[in-house]
């Protein structure tokens, strides 16, 4: 099955050298062996959660899976490292997760209605989503109907300084508004 996986720069996780291509291990038990990905992109941010110090691939899943039910985390003993993703491509396959199962669970990696960045980005779910953060913050949002759930536009933007403002907050189509603070 095809996932997703975070590691530290170097393809390191936990210490364990991965291989570009395929990596084999015995045994799959999610809590305590196996190799880790997840089927949501942003549950890597779970184990990964600076966007901007980690690297994130598409993997394939193979061998022995198990789940545990957490998040969508599973465990494989054999892991195929498939091609490396950008953060806003990261982000991309998440929003995409949330519009093709968009009454699954709202990763806790995500946001309802409004967020501010944190650890470089923001991901952001709601009829009307809106988002804030600093330069070089990735925004990214998932606007869907109010009465189906289902998604109908993504967007994704970094705060540049220029197009997207610091501090300002956006909507999915980029437009500025204005947002009181709780």
């Amino acid at each position: 099955m095809i996932a997703f996986k975070g590691f530290e720069p170097g393809l390191i996780c936990r210490g364990y050298p991965f291989v570009l291509g395929r990596n084999v291990t015995d045994k799959a038990n999610c809590r305590q062996n196996g190799f880790h990905c997840a089927e949501n992109p942003l549950d890597c941010l779970t184990y990964y959660p600076d966007i901007t110090h980690a690297e994130f691939y598409i993997v394939h899943a193979g061998g022995d899976l198990d789940e545990d039910g957490q998040d969508s985390k599973i465990s494989c003993t054999e892991l195929t490292i498939l091609k490396k993703l950008t953060a806003k491509e990261l982000l991309l396959h998440g929003l995409a997760y949330m519009a093709d199962h968009p009454l699954r669970k709202l990763s806790v990696n995500a946001q309802w209605d409004r967020g501010k960045a944190r650890d470089g980005y923001a991901v952001v779910r709601g009829i009307d989503p809106v988002a804030s953060g600093q330069l070089g913050d990735i925004l990214a949002f998932a606007r869907e109907d109010a009465v189906s759930g289902r998604i109908l536009q993504v967007a994704v933007a970094t705060v540049d300084g220029g197009r997207i403002l610091p501090d300002r907050w956006y909507s999915a189509d980029f437009m500025e508004r204005e947002v009181r603070e709780p």
